[in-house]
């Protein structure tokens, strides 16, 4: 990607976006060093020209922004950066910096935990803390995941059949998280799939 820095002495707009609800949320200025830390960390770091520093949204209030993707303009001197929100993200406590209502920040539904989640696992796939559980999956590799999400399958189904509602429950979510790092894996996230399953909903999907 080539980004033209030049065009106001070394800085570039950067439009954040909901990668969701495609809320625009706030306006920041990143330089080349932004940019980087930016792309290194896949959190959205800005220059703060007021204090002269580079600050990273979410360092002081937890905030965070998670990039999805970052897209350049035409004139390859503006950005669009696709993120997951991690709360409001205006610094009066608003989802937007225009006072606009994100749904997808609104955390109350436990459905929204599900993304939390995948942040969190994609976090430690960057980072693979050690003595993590999920650093050890990564290691161990492609196949052991896939086995993973197969054994807990089978657990859940035997618990549907023979078992309670409780363990069912609690071997669907065993399932559901091994599912997350094996789609964190191959460079995918569980919305990929509720996306699907929003395409299949339309009466007019086909099967592939």
């Amino acid at each position: 990607m080539t980004i033209d820095f030049n065009k106001m002495g070394g800085l570039v707009p950067a439009i954040i976006q909901d990668a969701e609800t495609q809320k625009v949320l706030m306006l920041g200025f990143m330089n080349e060093e932004a940019f980087r830390r930016t792309q290194d960390t896949g959190k959205v770091t800005f220059w703060s020209r007021s204090r002269n520093t580079l600050w990273t949204k979410g360092e002081t209030s937890g905030h965070w922004l998670h990039v999805v993707e970052i897209l350049n303009d035409c004139d390859q001197d503006t950005l669009l950066i696709k993120v997951r929100p991690e709360g409001p993200v205006c610094h009066t406590g608003a989802d937007t910096c225009w006072g606009e209502v994100n749904r997808k920040t609104e955390t109350d539904s436990p459905l929204h935990f599900l993304s939390e989640l995948n942040d969190f696992i994609e976090e430690r796939h960057r980072e693979m803390p050690e003595g993590s559980y999920t650093t050890s999956l990564f290691r161990d590799g492609l196949n052991r995941m896939a086995q993973k999400v197969g054994e807990e399958a089978l657990e859940m189904v035997i618990e549907a059949t023979n078992g309670t509602d409780e363990r069912l429950i609690y071997e669907g979510a065993d399932m559901l998280y091994h599912l997350i790092v094996l789609l964190t894996s191959k460079g995918l996230r569980i919305e990929d799939m509720a996306r699907e399953l929003r395409e299949r909903h339309d009466p007019n999907w086909k099967k592939h």
